[in-house]
């Protein structure tokens, strides 16, 4: 069997959104989709038997509107449910290992009103050995229904990328998921001026030379993109070289994307619990408004 589509569930708006988007990712993949709900015992003295006994039906009872929902939404996947009393965040990075893909909202039932992804979430896209995506809150519980034809057709996906030190795991996620969906792709490409444009002795920066030096950038992407152009020939590609924070460039070219693709660089020597974030996708993470996918890499 095909690794399936793994989705965190709460009951929460958040996780319901995910679970929306996990189901038709399960469905394109033509792979299970397993749906995961985790509640660990609550602090403090022993819990009484039948409080226990309680929470228990309760994150079934989650389980399976959950998947009754999906089941009428999406009747061609298989919908798994499973139950765990692990702590959320170790419970999902441990059903990863056998998972092609994690979705989880960008906020559970805890957390501070104010912040923009919680605990949960970005401890698995810190440290899940497959790519996990973010999925914010919707309008509906799964997102898309409500959406009008024409703005489906519109649909793009957008990844950031570094034609100078090029990511081959996060750019076949990112044509695969355009082709997928059949939506073009946006490349974006972020640049600075190089250093000794803005050294102490460079009073000014003249129009000539910014544009040469975009002209450079604009080809070396061209170059470094061409072995994902030939492997994905039916993905409409679309390129931006910006000279902006990369940050604030992916920020930009997201906006009414389907769906944004940045990475996460591992480091083997460190135990999956302790994986980091990098500023520019923990800064993409807290501002974006359509789903974020963070895919691992060695390099």
């Amino acid at each position: 069997m095909s690794h399936p589509v793994l989705a965190g569930v709460d009951g929460s708006e958040h996780s319901l959104a995910a679970a929306g988007w996990a189901a038709r990712e399960a469905a394109s993949r033509g792979v299970p989709l397993r749906l995961l709900h985790a509640s660990p015992p609550l602090p403090g003295p022993a819990v009484p038997a039948p409080a226990a006994d309680r929470l228990h039906q309760l994150g079934e009872r989650t389980l399976q509107r959950a998947a009754a929902d999906l089941g009428d939404r999406c009747p061609d996947v298989e919908v798994l449910c499973e139950q765990t009393d692990d702590d959320p965040a170790v419970a999902l990075l441990a059903a990863a290992r056998d998972a092609g893909l994690l979705v989880v909202g960008t906020r559970g039932t805890g957390g501070f009103d104010g912040l923009a992804v919680g605990r949960v979430a970005l401890r698995v896209a810190a440290a899940a050995p497959c790519p996990v995506v973010l999925v914010p809150e919707q309008p509906g519980a799964f997102g898309e229904e409500e959406r009008p034809p024409a703005a489906q057709g519109a649909d793009q996906v957008v990844t950031g990328f570094d034609a100078h030190h090029p990511v081959g795991e996060v750019a076949d996620f990112a044509f695969s998921a355009a082709g997928a969906r059949g939506a073009g792709l946006r490349v974006v490409q972020a640049w600075a001026l190089p250093a000794e444009a803005v050294s102490a002795q460079t009073l000014v920066v003249t129009e000539e030379d910014r544009a040469t030096w975009e002209d450079q950038e604009v080809l070396r992407l061209s170059d470094a993109l061409r072995p994902w152009r030939e492997k994905y020939p039916h993905v409409a590609v679309h390129t931006d070289v910006l000279l902006l924070h990369p940050a604030e460039a992916l920020l930009n070219a997201s906006q009414g994307a389907a769906l944004l693709v940045v990475g996460r660089r591992t480091d083997p020597r460190a135990r999956a619990a302790e994986g980091r974030l990098g500023p520019i996708t923990h800064a993409v993470l807290d501002h974006a408004r359509c789903p974020v996918a963070v895919v691992p890499h060695a390099g």
